[in-house]
């Protein structure tokens, strides 16, 4: 089996607009949108086993096959922390490739991140990015097409197969783009299930939960974007919560419920066209994290994501943090057409100390069920 030419891969990174935590449990929804800033993956040959170049870390990386996980190509040591997406997503591909009879060719894999600023992350989901990304270049590099349910499921399956539990809305939104309504499906059901009969049986079998739909976007709302600049581990939040004894309590079920509602209502109102109610959804969005906040003390809003979203309601928009919270970036909401009211946004972000990004949402690829 030889390799082909170099092969390209662009995936975008994601803004959660509501659902974020809840979305968590399988089959409730959250609503998310890609966005024009994400990360290429170029494979391309090389001499022998495996190098990745990438600039979250500072040097190359030789890695070797072994025993189907990827290690030091000298050492036997494990690929560091900063390629652990990037690693687990060549191993899936590894795990499908050989269940098809065949054997991962030596190349080169060189990723590109627009989801960072001198290493430090923006929230913007680029380990779900980077993810997409490789899978889908990877597997094109040894001729395998992939749909994009495909590259979404595969993508999933190097997301959970050692046990992590995120939702999967950062993949969906890169794999989908545009504007889009997810729910998660059981991972512990897919990871199980793969462990007992393959990656290519997995990919092709019904996922318990998983829905991804195509959305239109606002009629005439403009989608702001600030970072704090205090990154935040989303793991690290979502497992705090997973240990706290909130996870058993009526309170869970309140929330998700609540968070449901939301979403579902923010999904009606962009189908419809209806701006005013997806500002009042965005608003009821807020609220609901809050209120987790007050009752876990997770640490979801920070001063400066609270100063983001107080700003956007002085100029008549709805705000809230995006994501897991606790540093990383807010979305706002609000009339398009408006452009002094955009610009005193601004100014009240930078002046509480957040900056504006000029982000815009990425293109939809083909269609969601």
């Amino acid at each position: 089996m030889t390799g082909p030419g170099a092969v390209r891969h662009h995936a975008p990174g994601k803004l959660f607009i509501a659902g974020e935590y809840a979305v968590l449990e399988p089959g409730h929804p959250a609503l998310l949108v890609a966005v024009d800033r994400g990360v290429d993956v170029t494979v391309s040959g090389a001499d022998a086993h495996l190098v990745v170049d990438s600039d979250l870390c500072p040097e190359q990386e030789c890695l070797r096959w072994q025993d189907g996980r990827l290690v030091g190509a000298g050492d036997g040591q494990p690929a560091p922390d900063a390629l652990g997406a990037v690693v687990s997503a060549i191993e899936v591909v590894g795990e499908l490739l050989a269940g098809r009879g065949l054997r991962p060719l030596p190349m080169r894999v060189a990723i590109t991140s627009r989801l960072h600023r001198d290493g430090t992350k923006f929230g913007l989901g680029s380990s779900g990015a980077v993810t997409v990304a490789t899978v889908t270049a990877v597997a094109a590099y040894h001729g395998v097409e992939l749909s994009l349910e495909s590259r979404f499921r595969l993508a999933m399956l190097a997301t959970v197969r050692d046990g992590a539990d995120a939702s999967g809305g950062d993949l969906a939104a890169s794999v989908w783009g545009g504007w889009i309504a997810y729910q998660a499906p059981d991972r512990a059901a897919v990871r199980e299930m793969a462990r007992r009969r393959g990656v290519e049986e997995t990919m092709r079998a019904p996922w318990p939960g998983l829905r991804v739909r195509r959305l239109p976007p606002p009629r005439g709302l403009a989608l702001e974007v600030g970072w704090t600049g205090e990154p935040a581990s989303s793991s690290l939040l979502t497992g705090r919560l997973a240990a706290s004894r909130w996870r058993g309590s009526p309170a869970r079920w309140s929330f998700t419920s609540r968070s449901q509602e939301c979403v579902r209502t923010a999904i009606d109102a962009l189908e419809r066209g209806d701006d005013q109610e997806l500002l009042h959804q965005v608003r009821r969005a807020r609220h609901v994290l809050a209120e987790l906040d007050d009752e876990v003390r997770l640490g979801i809003f920070t001063p400066r994501l609270t100063a983001l979203c107080d700003a956007a309601e002085t100029v008549g928009g709805a705000a809230k943090p995006s994501g897991a919270g606790g540093g990383d970036c807010g979305i706002a909401l609000l009339d398009a057409t408006a452009a002094t009211r955009t610009t005193r946004l601004r100014e009240q972000w930078a002046a509480a100390g957040v900056l504006p990004m000029p982000i815009q949402v990425h293109q939809t690829n083909g269609s969601a069920r």
